[in-house]
């Protein structure tokens, strides 16, 4: 059987099992190209295409080439179709030349510096500032000049996905240019899991006196506090030593001190002490700004209108914002076309006719699971096969940003797991769908299973 003969039968099974709108979209202008040894390279036409093929279909396709040709166990995607010379090289210097490409890939994680948890990618010149968030980010802008001496503590608040966390990272990546300056951001509950394990290790004192010498204390989401007491006692105590010694303290949360319930009075007459700026949802002039810039970053052209249509219909925050750019640039990429403002509109039916959205962490694994073919149960099972690790840790993402869980709470739904565990998941999919865009596209296709469950 030829390579051609063997890719029409797989192509058949599939369009037996797929709709043929996915059929089309998934396999079109996909060929194989050479064969050898166990291995097999099928030609896809782009990126992420290879990486659907590879996360959602390589299962079925390998068991169909399987049944065909059982000497087959490997399937390798290469993205373009490969020069004639290239289909005749030995298979096995295609694979090593493939290697030897992705460990010199950059990981996604070396944007995060270990030493100061902060995104390099977050900086003041890639905040787009509007009359929304203009005061926010003077305040930043001027505590980056005058560390310690102005506005400290620094308190911002706003609604989600507004881009609180941008200024916050911003303002300690610019700090951080001084390598002498020490500098900290840290989410806090993440500030509460280290609390928790310091005490269980008895080295609580360390970790004070490691806070104590910080220069620069940003944590985000400092709500996440309220109604625990040891947490609360700690954040007080470090907050009075780098107070005294003029060191500069960040906050943000969802709401103003004053409106944070079981906070102690002590807590909140300190983080009103200094300065408060809030940071509301952007108007359109921004959302059309945050458009333009986030397009520039993603390879791919839209026209004004498109763009235009989108601020206008997306109002809620940026998130959402860029959420449903990411969902028209897909379409942009599969179809390797520019979409105009009527096929915008019938790729955001489904966004833009769901302004409460309410979901449920059943849901939610159900989507995760239908998603990558695999039961609801394999995400709470102890297993550790790749092609069940990576859906849970998209599993606890997701009920951490779509319903607001607790670590704890996640990980109690996944099987009782360590609320560690769910933080460096959760960390791990954030970080990487900030720059991974098939992964981006992943996450909004699961998001609308699970509003779709809800609307039917």
């Amino acid at each position: 059987m030829t390579n051609e003969e063997l890719w029409k039968a797989v192509l058949g099974e599939m369009e037996l099992t797929l709709s043929r709108a996915n059929f089309i979209t998934w396999f079109k202008n996909t060929s194989v190209v050479a064969r050898d040894k166990g291995y097999i390279v099928v030609s896809v036409p782009n990126g992420f295409i290879k990486e659907w093929l590879e996360n959602k279909f390589n299962k079925k396709i390998l068991q169909s080439i399987h049944n065909l040709s059982p000497e087959i166990r490997e399937i390798k995607y290469s993205i373009g179709r490969p020069k004639l010379e290239f289909a005749k090289q030995d298979l096995s210097k295609i694979i090593l030349d493939r290697e030897l490409e992705e460990k010199t890939e950059i990981p996604v994680d070396l944007d995060i510096d270990k030493l100061t948890n902060l995104n390099k990618r977050y900086s003041f010149d890639s905040y787009v500032v509007g009359s929304d968030n203009e005061l926010a980010n003077a305040a930043c802008l001027a505590v980056t000049k005058n560390i310690g001496k102005l506005y400290n503590p620094l308190f911002l608040f706003g609604g989600v996905g507004l881009g609180k966390t941008h200024l916050l990272q911003a303002v300690g990546n610019k700090v951080s240019e001084n390598k002498e300056r020490k500098v900290l951001y840290v989410p806090a509950e993440r500030f509460t899991a280290n609390i928790v394990e310091a005490i269980r290790n008895r080295t609580i004192e360390d970790l004070k006196n490691q806070y104590a010498r910080l220069d620069l204390l940003i944590i985000d989401d400092i709500q996440f506090i309220a109604g625990k007491e040891k947490t609360q006692d700690i954040i007080f105590s470090t907050f009075n030593e780098l107070y005294g010694k003029n060191k500069q303290i960040i906050l943000s949360s969802d709401r103003p001190p004053g409106a944070i319930p079981a906070l102690e009075e002590r807590l909140r007459s300190r983080f009103e002490g200094g300065m408060i700026a809030d940071i509301k949802p952007p108007d359109f002039e921004t959302r059309l700004a945050i458009l333009k810039q986030k397009l520039a970053g993603k390879n791919a052209e839209l026209g004004d209108d498109v763009l235009v249509y989108i601020a206008t219909h997306i109002q809620k925050n940026v998130r959402e914002l860029e959420g449903a750019l990411n969902r028209v640039v897909a379409f942009s990429q599969i179809y390797n076309k520019v979409p105009d403002v009527k096929e915008v509109k019938n790729i955001l039916n489904t966004y833009l006719n769901a302004p409460y959205r309410k979901t449920s962490p059943q849901s939610i694994l159900k989507a995760v699971a239908d998603f990558y073919n695999i039961s609801a149960a394999d995400l709470i099972k102890r297993s550790r096969k790749k092609e069940i690790v990576r859906p849970r840790q998209i599993a606890m993402f997701l009920l951490r940003d779509e319903t607001k869980l607790s670590f704890p709470e996640i990980g109690q739904k996944l099987g009782g797991r360590d609320h560690s565990t769910v933080i460096h998941a959760c960390e791990k999919i954030k970080a990487e769908s900030a720059v991974n865009e098939p992964l981006k596209q992943e996450l909004v296709l699961i998001k609308e299973r699970v509003y779709n469950s809800f609307d039917k």
